[in-house]
């Protein structure tokens, strides 16, 4: 079949589109087999093919998707064959009483959703919410469950509070932006990018700030929570851009993972750090259920054909868009 794989080359010149990729296994007990029609794509993706030695094994990336299950497992399921699914991309993760060393994802070491055909888990499929286009519910996925168990599940977003939100541009930060809005949180976002903050305004932003890695004095008011995916370079001002008690909930590092932190302005201030990671099927679940009572839709920059893979990567490496970016699968030629 037609699938991305990451080869021998480290990064993103390692990216390559094969027509000769393994089928999927053949669906256990309680397994699906779906044919892919759209896959959503993560700096995730980006993170691990920069992190590959070139000495492994090839692998199909992609982490989110949605598809027509074509075929299950055992008769008991026969009713889902035929229809479309979104794929929940954490593996083996139900709630936070089993909370793993590091989340199991689809796309490593499993093979992942950037490909014509996948095997998953029957608990890890769940029906589309119906106001979605196929591209939109692809864009959901890792994104989504990030943004939603950063706000709600570690940092227990209320409404009214003062949330900031750093790293607007990607695929977590527009979706963070949305649900935080929905909830009746007063926004602000924290940007490098002028026609990012206004993309953020448009999208329901109170206040937007650009370029100020120190954005406390920028404030209007303190944040009762921060939202961080940048790391290093805004990491102190995340801290004081808080009111005493709040908490601020970082699921990335952008800009560099170690931070100097002054312990008496954490005791003194009783602020709380919370690390999140993705998200579990608990949080998947309360996410969809969220995104289709306020009818969100997440934000796409572009949805390229299966074949562009490559030159996407390389793109992404050096030009994040605002969005998420999907891959076409329904029209890749069959193989």
């Amino acid at each position: 079949m037609i699938a991305v794989t990451h080869t021998k080359i480290p990064g993103p010149a390692g990216v390559a589109v094969v027509d000769d990729a393994p089928e999927p296994e053949s669906p256990g007990e309680n397994d699906a087999v779906l044919a892919l029609s759209a896959a959503g794509l993560n700096r995730h993706e980006l993170f691990l093919v920069n992190n590959r030695t070139g000495t492994e094994p090839p692998l199909i990336l992609g982490a989110d998707g949605v598809g027509t299950v074509t075929q299950v497992g055992s008769p008991a399921h026969a009713a889902l064959v035929g229809t479309t699914v979104l794929i929940d991309p954490c593996i083996g993760w139900p709630d936070d009483t089993q909370l793993p060393e590091v989340p199991e994802i689809l796309g490593g070491p499993r093979p992942g959703t950037f490909a014509q055909r996948i095997t998953v888990p029957l608990n890890n499929i769940h029906p589309v919410p119906p106001h979605l286009t196929r591209h939109e519910a692809a864009a959901l996925g890792l994104s989504a469950s990030t943004a939603y168990r950063a706000l709600f599940t570690r940092g227990g977003l209320q409404p009214s509070e003062h949330v900031v939100i750093t790293g607007i541009s990607g695929g977590v930060g527009p979706l963070a932006l949305a649900f935080a809005v929905a909830a009746g949180a007063e926004v602000t976002v924290i940007t490098r990018r002028h026609d990012s903050a206004d993309r953020a305004r448009q999208l329901g932003a109170a206040h937007a700030i650009v370029g100020a890695d120190d954005f406390e004095a920028a404030l209007t008011r303190r944040a009762d929570l921060v939202v961080d995916s940048v790391g290093g370079s805004v990491f102190g001002s995340a801290l004081r851009a808080l009111r005493p008690g709040g908490r601020v909930v970082t699921f990335g590092a952008t800009t560099g993972a170690d931070v100097p932190i002054s312990l008496r302005e954490l005791y003194f201030r009783q602020i709380d750090i919370r690390g999140t990671s993705m998200g579990n099927a608990h949080d998947f679940r309360a996410m969809l259920e969220f995104v289709e009572h306020h009818q969100i839709r997440p934000v796409i920059d572009t949805v390229y054909p299966l074949a562009a893979a490559p030159e996407v990567f390389v793109a992404m490496d050096t030009a994040p868009g605002f969005g998420k970016t999907v891959f076409d699968i329904e029209g890749t030629p069959r193989s």
